[in-house]
C-alpha cells in the first residue's frame, strides 16, 4: 500500500471512529437525561428491573461522568473501561429477569462492541493493543 492510500485510509478510519463514538456519545447522553428527567417510564423500568427508584438519579449521574470521560480523546480509554463496566451490569440485570436475549439482555454487549469499535477505529495506540491482520 503506498503511503498516501495509507494517509487516506487512516484518516477515513479516524473519521470513522469519530462518528460511532459520537453515536454512542448521543445514545448514553439520551439515556442520562431520561434518568434525570426521572421519566416515568424509566422509574417503571427500574423497579421491574429490581432496583428502587431511588437509585435512578445516582445511576444518570455515574453514567454522565463515564460519558464525559469516554467523549474526552485524553480519557477516551478510561471511559470505556468505565462505560464497559456499567453495560455489564446491564446485561446482567437482564439476564438475572429473564429478558428475551438478543433484544434485551444482549443489548449492553452491542453498544459495547460499537463503543470500542469507534476507539479502535480512531486512536492508533489501542489499534497497536488489538492488531488485527488478514
Amino acid at each position: 500500500m503506498t503511503q498516501k492510500n495509507t494517509t487516506a485510509t487512516r484518516k477515513w478510519s479516524r473519521w470513522a471512529g469519530y462518528g460511532l463514538s459520537g453515536l454512542v456519545i448521543l445514545f448514553m447522553l439520551m439515556d442520562v437525561t431520561m434518568k434525570l428527567a426521572q421519566l416515568p417510564v424509566v422509574l417503571e423500568t427500574t423497579v421491574q428491573l429490581g432496583w428502587p427508584a431511588t437509585t435512578v438519579t445516582s445511576v444518570g449521574l455515574v453514567l454522565l461522568a463515564c460519558t464525559a470521560l469516554y467523549a474526552y480523546p485524553r480519557t477516551s480509554v478510561l471511559g470505556a473501561i468505565l462505560l464497559t463496566a456499567y453495560l455489564g451490569g446491564a446485561v446482567a440485570t437482564h439476564a438475572r429477569i429473564g429478558s428475551p436475549l438478543f433484544s434485551h439482555t444482549l443489548f449492553g454487549v452491542y453498544v459495547g462492541f460499537m463503543l470500542w469499535g469507534a476507539l479502535y477505529l480512531r486512536n492508533d495506540r489501542i489499534r497497536t493493543l488489538v492488531p488485527y491482520s488478514r
